[in-house]
């Protein structure tokens, strides 16, 4: 499969028995450049399948011939529905995925989700977000925005919603600032996934639909 091309989701989002569909969320921090990292560490989980669902600034961050499966974007949502008998593609994503991982998640999106607001393909498929299915997220932003005490609230309505936190952690950012406000190491989010998996496979595959 080419890493830019948009494959048809009738092929591309098949469910397959024994597959557990990991769907990546990725918005505009710059800890979005750890996704090709991220991806290929998901890989190495047994019985893994991944695809990618990108915002417009996260794809300022990394470079999508590193990126080693579809990775969709909002054109997909509005170029592949010409007809009414065409899939919408975030609901199709939806039906694919058995867990989200948000990674990373900036504080515009964190506030867009706490709020009801899906007005990308991302947050679309958050809104449409089968709760019955873990959904991960993993905040990521400056020191500053993340000590601001509207985060606190969002975070705490994401959680109030049934979604996981992957907390942040304190390191030296980007942009020079040292707190907490970067995204969680990858290995520890390939470990939260993993859990996640364990269970999977201790279901019966006729379940898995």
């Amino acid at each position: 499969m080419q890493p830019n091309s948009t494959p048809s989701p009738k092929c591309d989002l098949l469910r397959s028995c024994g597959k557990y569909h990991v769907l990546v969320g990725v918005t505009g921090s710059v800890a979005a450049l750890k996704l090709p990292v991220l991806v290929s560490q998901l890989f190495e989980i047994p019985e893994v399948d991944v695809r990618v669902v990108t915002t417009e600034h996260a794809r300022h961050f990394y470079n999508p011939e590193e990126v080693a499966v579809t990775v969709y974007s909002d054109k997909d949502e509005w170029e592949l529905w010409t007809q009414r008998s065409d899939p919408v593609l975030h609901i199709e994503l939806r039906r694919w995925a058995d867990l989200l991982v948000i990674a990373p998640l900036d504080a515009n999106t964190l506030g867009k989700i706490a709020s009801g607001i899906c007005d990308n393909l991302l947050t679309c498929v958050v809104r449409a977000w089968d709760i019955s299915r873990p959904l991960l997220f993993c905040p990521a932003m400056n020191t500053a925005m993340w000590q601001h005490p509207i985060t606190a609230r969002q975070v705490a309505s994401l959680k109030d919603f049934g979604y996981v936190e992957i907390p942040c952690i304190a390191k030296k950012l980007v942009c020079g600032d040292e707190g907490k406000g970067a995204m969680a190491e990858v290995l520890t989010i390939v470990d939260a996934v993993k859990q996640y998996c364990q269970k999977f496979a201790e279901t019966p595959c006729a379940q898995h639909f």
